[in-house]
């Protein structure tokens, strides 16, 4: 008991289910008693109340009862929250009763809309039925009447009368079926209640009444055959001439196929021409052009190599095309700063901010200079992949960039640099280097550029030079003005609304991305999603991602991208094409494929000097012979070259296209490999690299220590006098001494070694009376009973020849060997 501002409150609570009691006390008087139950609170009236007053019960939810600690306040507010958690139950259920009512009305709607169109669909189709029923039968009544007029009509009791007398009256008696008429004018006799088919178990126990039940397509089948019987037969079909396309061979059930006839129709006719063969066996073109011509088809001759007809380039029109940003490549020595000057150009000239080492990503990439134009820079290190594209005939470089040392000027690496951008045929900027240093000498680099043909600006040429530093930043200005004059003078323009065209700059094997190849744009735009071919391989762009590691959809026109997607990795220098469907790329993979296993099996593949005296000689237009030189020093590759210049006439001559001092190195192999010209070196070797690239490509390699020899070799090549000598060298004589003969083996010499030695591998010569009658080889050699591969000089043995017997006491037998020596000319 609790004493509660002058009121007193009693509690009872009785059993696990009854509820609470309070009684209130004030002052005397008793109020309403109030029962609490777990889930109704029933206000009782107090004594003396009307009789009207009954209890009043209110349903309560169980947040109701206030646990202890709690106030009015938080009371009330959690009331208020549970109402409005209700409201907002009851508003979703009734937004979810109208979205299923909105859902049901548009799926009666849509229903009812395929059932209209089902309805008219087979009003028409019964229209078209009626109209060609009400043709056939106007056809038929011609026909009748007709056949009435020209004959008399059979007597009535003629079954042929009774049928003219069906078909006349079948008009007048729209009534019937068609299939009542069909059975009057199929068989002219009712069935009755013929029953048709098999007794099963159904009908036996249904009492047999209504026979089977035929289906709709047997319906539509007789009805069929009922309106050409009444048309007056089946007519033929038209004969349909189509163009087959014919390669050189075909298998027998694709010839079908393309001819749209059937293959034992043309098993058939193979056999009638003496071939037995099956659908799954091929057939030549000249056979199956036979047989399309015989079923009156036209013969559409195709190659292999049309699948590659998707992919001609075609011109572009002038309104079409649009600028581009120049393509730029920085060559030069190792030592001379190339990669500080891209550095200080990336730094110094890019507006928007771009992370270190964005050449590792993609081998390429594109700077936008402060004027706004954009530039793009290629990094081929070892210049293999340069070459290779220039000799695939892309144009994917512009300009070339040759950076030399003021410091150091022309160096080997330089002079190679100069080779490569002539072979390009690319306008060339010279960028000297390292000009802050105080030793530089900027006119020295000038001066030995002119030994190689490279005249400057500053010595009245048309070679742009720009004194650069890339320490301090000097000339950098001038340098892409030159660059961006260059660019301006050639115009550089594509069209970007087209399939997309480019080359491969390098290409990798990915761990966690697969086959990656970086691609400069050459033409049109590639797009995330389109199919493309890429010499040996194909695929669909998966992703692309430009030179900042950046996710991108397009690339237009001298934009390098990485790609993604491919089944396989391309070599440095194919080039890209997209194609409208896959199975077009497929084909062209797998084309492209095949030819290079086929190149690659073919005998003698390579370049060779052999191969080179052929081709001069089956070639008239052919007329100089290119050769690359590597020596040791360059007092010896000056002596070569000018010795190699000395060598030709009127119709043939050396042509030296590079030559430099230092080992032989990858790029030498690109370049021979793009002009087809053999490697000569002089006191030097190849490295591990550019030896396995040459036995790669095929590039022939020789080393000569005499520089003699080498002048004859290259001689010999260019006169057409070089070739293989085959020499034969004598090892030994041996003297038939007794002649056995042996059962299964035929006659055998019994010899003596008079000189030198016998060998079993060698050849021999029969000589009677120093006269040479037989030359071969032998069949065995036996010392004793054992087969012996070699008899020394003084011991016997014996001798069979290989398919010769006539062999005779006395007679000397020579033994030599063949040796094959190439030919060095003194």
């Amino acid at each position: 008991m609790s004493d509660n501002d002058g009121k007193k409150t009693l509690g009872v609570r009785s059993g696990p289910r009854a509820g609470n009691v309070k009684q209130s006390f004030s002052h005397g008087r008793t109020k309403n008693v109030v029962v609490e139950t777990k889930r109704k609170r029933i206000v009782k009236p107090k004594p003396g109340a009307a009789p009207g007053a009954a209890n009043k019960t209110v349903n309560l939810p169980d947040s109701t009862r206030r646990p202890a600690g709690i106030s009015d306040t938080e009371m009330e507010r959690r009331m208020k929250a549970l109402a409005a958690a209700k409201e907002r139950e009851v508003e979703e259920a009734a937004k979810r009763e109208a979205e299923e009512k909105a859902r049901d009305a548009e799926r009666q709607r849509r229903r009812e809309e395929a059932e209209a169109k089902e309805r008219e669909q087979r009003e028409a189709e019964e229209r078209a039925k009626a109209k060609a029923e009400e043709e056939a039968r106007k056809k038929r009544e011609a026909e009748t009447a007709t056949k009435q007029a020209a004959a008399t009509p059979p007597p009535p009791d003629e079954p042929g009368a009774k049928q003219d007398r069906t078909i006349k009256q079948a008009p007048r008696k729209p009534e019937r079926t068609d299939r009542d008429d069909s059975k009057s004018r199929g068989k002219g006799r009712d069935d009755g209640g013929r029953r048709g088919g098999k007794l099963t178990l159904n009908q036996a126990l249904s009492g047999g009444e209504g026979g089977r039940q035929k289906s709709m397509a047997a319906m539509k089948r007789k009805q069929e055959r009922a309106r050409q019987k009444a048309m007056g037969g089946a007519q033929e079909r038209e004969k349909v001439v189509r163009d087959v396309q014919l390669p050189e061979t075909i298998v027998v059930s694709e010839l079908a196929n393309r001819m749209a006839e059937r293959v034992g129709d043309v098993v058939k006719a193979l056999m009638n021409n003496g071939m037995m063969v099956t659908q799954n066996q091929t057939v030549d073109a000249d056979t199956a052009e036979l047989i399309i011509e015989e079923f009156g088809h036209k013969v559409v001759r195709v190659s292999d190599s049309d699948v590659e007809d998707v992919i001609h380039a075609v011109a572009d029109k002038d309104e079409d095309l649009q600028s581009r940003p120049p393509v730029i490549t920085i060559m030069g020595h190792v030592d001379h700063g190339k990669t500080s000057l891209l550095d200080a150009i990336r730094d110094a000239k890019v507006v928007a901010g771009e992370a270190g080492g964005i050449t590792q990503h993609i081998g390429a990439y594109q700077v936008t200079t402060a004027s706004g134009a954009k530039l793009s820079f290629l990094d081929t290190p070892g210049h293999a992949a340069f070459t290779s594209m220039r000799s695939r005939g892309a144009q994917v470089t512009d300009i070339v960039v040759l950076v030399v040392a003021a410091d150091d000027s022309v160096m080997p690496q330089t002079v190679e640099a100069i080779n490569h951008a002539k072979a390009a045929q690319v306008p060339m900027i010279v960028a000297i280097n390292k000009i802050d240093k105080p030793e530089a000498n900027p006119d020295k680099v000038r001066t030995g550029l002119l030994q190689h043909e490279v005249v400057v600006e500053a010595m009245s040429g048309d070679v742009q030079d720009v004194e650069v530093s890339a320490q301090t930043g000097q000339g950098l200005d001038e340098l892409l003005e030159a660059i961006a004059l260059q660019a301006e003078i050639l115009e550089l323009k594509a069209n970007p609304d087209r399939a997309a065209e480019g080359a491969v700059i390098e290409a990798q094997l990915d761990v966690g991305r697969g086959p990656v190849a970086t691609v400069l744009v050459q033409r049109g735009t590639l797009r995330q999603g389109d199919i493309f071919v890429v010499g040996e391989q194909y695929g669909k762009v998966r992703a692309l991602m430009n030179d900042r590691g950046e996710r991108v959809k397009e690339a237009g026109p001298s934009v390098p991208v990485e790609v993604l997607g491919l089944n396989g990795t391309p070599e440095a220098g194919d080039v890209l094409n997209v194609v409208s469907t896959e199975a077009q790329a497929r084909e062209i993979a797998e084309y492209r494929s095949k030819a290079a296993k086929e190149r690659r099996a073919a005998a003698g593949a390579g370049t060779s000097l052999e191969q080179l005296l052929a081709q001069a000689k089956e070639t008239e237009n052919l007329k100089e012979l290119p050769i690359l030189v590597k020596a040791d020093v360059q007092g010896s590759a000056e002596a070569i070259v000018q010795a190699m210049e000395k060598i030709g006439n009127e119709e043939v001559r050396v042509r030296v296209l590079h030559s430099g001092v230092g080992a032989i190195t990858e790029s030498d192999i690109g370049l021979a490999e793009a002009s087809g010209a053999p490697v000569f070196g002089f006191n030097v070797r190849a490295n591990a690299p550019a030896r396995q690239s040459a036995n790669q490509k095929g590039v022939e390699i020789r080393y000569y220590s005499v520089i003699y020899d080498l002048v004859d070799v290259v001689n010999a090549a260019a006169s057409g006098l070089l070739g293989t000598e085959i020499r034969v060298n004598f090892i030994g004589y041996a003297k038939i001494k007794e002649v056995f003969k042996v059962t299964g083996v035929g006659k055998v010499a019994g010899c003596l070694v008079t000189e030198g030695v016998a060998r079993r591998s060698a050849g021999v010569r029969l000589l009677r009376d120093d006269v040479v009658i037989h030359e071969g080889t032998l069949k065995t050699l036996k010392r004793f009973k054992d087969e012996v591969a070699e008899v020394q000089s003084g011991q016997e043995c014996g001798m069979a020849f290989e398919s010769y017997d006539d062999i005779r006491e006395g007679d000397v037998i020579e033994i030599f060997e063949r040796e094959e020596v190439e030919r060095n000319l003194a």
